[in-house]
């Protein structure tokens, strides 16, 4: 595999070569493994990210070139979860593995950063904030600081307007603010 080829390249080599779509497997398994995890698939992970490379591979001829191919992929990905969750009845909270003090900071905004570290922010009352976020305001957090997604990338992924990924992603910051400062 060809780590300097794009995305795009690669999927353009896979169609005219199927054994080639082992190299794009390659490239996003760890981070859709991670993906998966995250949003609260840990139960069936590795079963779920089977059927999100299945559903690819079926669709791959449909991919489409106007989004970007990791938008395309995590998005199916998405629906791939959701779409165990809704056979269960029931979305399990995930697994948010805190990676770096950098996400704390990010999450609490650059005018919070010093204030945040003097309250000694911990993991543990992250993650369990996050647990208690609505699901939208979960995945758009878990997309823009743990997965690095812009913007447009996240409303690929969730079929939601840009605007409504601004609106969001402001909300679910205040109410993780609120919902992590008022965690004993």
């Amino acid at each position: 595999m060809d780590p300097g080829l794009k995305d795009e390249e690669l999927v353009a080599q896979v169609l005219l070569n199927k054994d080639k779509f082992r190299d794009l497997v390659e490239r996003y398994q760890h981070k859709l493994m991670r993906y998966i995890f995250r949003i609260g698939g840990k139960d069936a992970s590795e079963d779920l990210l089977q059927e999100v490379f299945i559903n690819a591979y079926q669709n791959l001829a449909g991919f489409d070139q106007s989004l970007s191919f990791s938008s395309w992929i995590y998005r199916i990905a998405h629906n791939v979860v959701i779409s165990h969750f809704r056979k269960q009845k029931v979305r399990p909270e995930g697994n948010l593995h805190i990676d770096s003090e950098d996400v704390l900071a990010k999450l609490y905004g650059d005018d919070d950063v010093e204030a945040a570290a003097d309250g000694q922010l911990n993991a543990e009352r992250l993650r369990k904030a996050m647990e208690k976020l609505k699901p939208l305001y979960r995945d758009i957090l878990v997309l823009r600081y743990f997965e690095q997604f812009e913007y447009q990338e996240i409303s690929d992924v969730l079929r939601i307007p840009m605007g409504s990924v601004a609106v969001s992603l402001h909300r679910a910051k205040k109410q993780l603010r609120s919902l992590y400062d008022h965690h004993e």
